[in-house]
């Protein structure tokens, strides 16, 4: 088993459970600027923990990946199964990278929350039940020594974007990942906004419509339920039921079956000139816009970034949703704020985990 020699840098607190030094995640050029490590030649290893596929990568001082690997994911089998999808990950890519051994210094995670990002213990994610209470920080620790830190995707995708990507030199960050939910991260001053207890940032569960569909999390009208992806694949579905015959290109797409619809055909049927997938994307855009209009009223960022599947494909329609703000927001300056794409694509998470280990090893 590969095992480096490298220090511990964690901390008991009064649980006994591992907890990481250093919370302060800053954005400042300095930091993007610095070497890999404490030592030249010593890597960051990311690695995003989803509900289907743990992957890991080699991430630079740069936020370049410059290797990645990825493994099936068992959400339902044990913790241990969960476990061991995630050294798998890394055991490979260290295969593929003989060189890092002894290298690797710090190992920073992406996984399904909600989590303790203090003590790296993932609570109870509802995508992964597998893992209830289970510290993995500690155990990844244990197996590779070094520095470890875990978060949410959408925080340390967010810093990622702070740090490397579309929101660097700017303090104040909103980012969203638009894809099957919506997740989103805040950065205040250079920092990730936990909250009083971890529990903040929970913007994909804004309610914009208290007399509309429950969303999953309990809740009803939240933007997650109205304009994530699976939000509009099962609006063009409903629409299609409606009125038959309406869309042939989202058919065709489909293979004649409604109930196989999803955003990604949506979107593939607008780029074809379907009349229905546009009429959807745009009421989706409205949608987006009013949401984006009350973050902007509450947190008047430098910047909002947009990442993920629905972002991307919905990344013609920026300038909409950017000029539909002062409709929606008090904010009379809100147009000077920057509306960006995101630079991280399927690797986000990747460099969301290089990102959470990008701050200064503590003393």
């Amino acid at each position: 088993m590969f095992r480096p020699s490298f220090t511990l840098f964690a901390g008991r607190g009064p649980s006994g459970i591992v907890r990481a030094c250093g919370k302060t995640r800053d954005t400042n050029a300095r930091l993007a600027q610095m070497p890999d490590g404490v030592n030249r030649g010593t890597r960051t290893i990311g690695v995003d923990v989803g509900g289907t596929k743990v992957a890991a990568g080699f991430v630079d001082s740069q936020g370049e990946i410059t290797q990645h690997t990825r493994t099936a994911m068992n959400p339902r089998g044990t913790a241990e199964e969960g476990l061991a999808a995630v050294t798998t990950a890394i055991d490979t890519l260290l295969k593929m990278a003989p060189e890092a051994h002894g290298g690797v210094q710090r190992i920073g995670i992406c996984a399904p929350g909600p989590l303790d990002p203090e003590t790296g213990v993932v609570l109870n994610p509802p995508n992964v039940p597998c893992w209830r209470n289970f510290p993995l920080a500690a155990e990844i620790s244990r197996r590779y020594g070094g520095f470890v830190r875990i978060d949410n995707d959408a925080n340390a995708a967010g810093l990622a974007e702070g740090l490397w990507g579309a929101g660097r030199g700017y303090k104040n960050v909103f980012y969203a990942c638009i894809g099957t939910g919506i997740g989103t991260g805040i950065l205040l001053d250079g920092r990730i906004y936990y909250g009083r207890t971890g529990a903040a940032a929970e913007g994909g569960h804004v309610i914009i419509d208290y007399k509309g569909p429950r969303c999953g999390c309990g809740k009803r009208g939240c933007i997650e339920v109205l304009a994530s992806g699976t939000a509009i694949g099962k609006k063009a579905r409903a629409r299609l039921v409606e009125k038959a015959g309406c869309s042939k290109v989202m058919l065709e797409l489909a293979g004649g079956n409604v109930e196989a619809i999803t955003s990604e055909i949506v979107g593939r049927a607008y780029a074809a000139g379907d009349p229905l997938s546009k009429e959807i994307l745009l009421e989706t855009v409205e949608l987006l816009a009013i949401w984006l209009g009350n973050i902007v009223d509450l947190l008047e960022p430098d910047v909002v970034i947009l990442g993920g599947g629905v972002a991307t494909m919905l990344s013609p329609f920026f300038g909409e949703i950017r000029n539909r703000l002062p409709a929606w927001c008090v904010n009379a300056r809100c147009l000077e704020i920057p509306l960006v794409a995101a630079r991280y694509g399927e690797n986000a998470g990747i460099a969301g985990g290089g990102a959470l280990c990008a701050a200064p090893m503590p003393a």
